[in-house]
């Protein structure tokens, strides 16, 4: 890969990852949108022309939707926040839009999720293993 692909998929990455890390809240644009506007790029060109995709085996659009994912998960396992108020903070358009997002991406639904990682939290105070 050439030096100016490699610069323009780590200038994607760094956004991605500024957002997610510095920021209480996501763009309320789509990210898609915003994304674009920070880079000077037409979305289209970032996403068909490969440049991400040949690295990362992903779109941008699939690369933003695994951070968000992440990110409720971190908010789901701190638990100050409702799925609903998750949902809200992330501009998800309702929280069963979110669940569904979150079941494609991890194969579980957030419930369950939260269900595992507490028995997992259970196993590691008591020394017991739970199945």
């Amino acid at each position: 890969m050439d030096e100016k692909k490699a610069i323009l998929i780590e200038k994607i990455e760094s956004i991605i990852n500024e957002v997610k890390a510095y920021s209480a809240e996501l763009p309320p644009s789509k990210f898609s949108t915003y994304l674009s506007r920070k880079m000077n790029f037409d979305f289209t060109y970032l996403d068909l022309a490969n440049l991400f995709t040949e690295t990362e085996l992903a779109t941008v659009e699939q690369f933003i939707l695994i951070h968000k994912i992440e990110y409720v998960k971190e908010l789901l396992l701190a638990n100050e926040l409702t799925l609903t108020e998750i949902a809200l903070k992330l501009h998800y358009s309702s929280m069963a839009n979110l669940s569904v997002q979150f079941k494609k991406i991890t194969g579980i639904t957030p419930s369950f999720f939260k269900m595992i990682k507490h028995k997992e939290l259970i196993t590691l105070k008591v020394g017991k293993i739970i199945f």
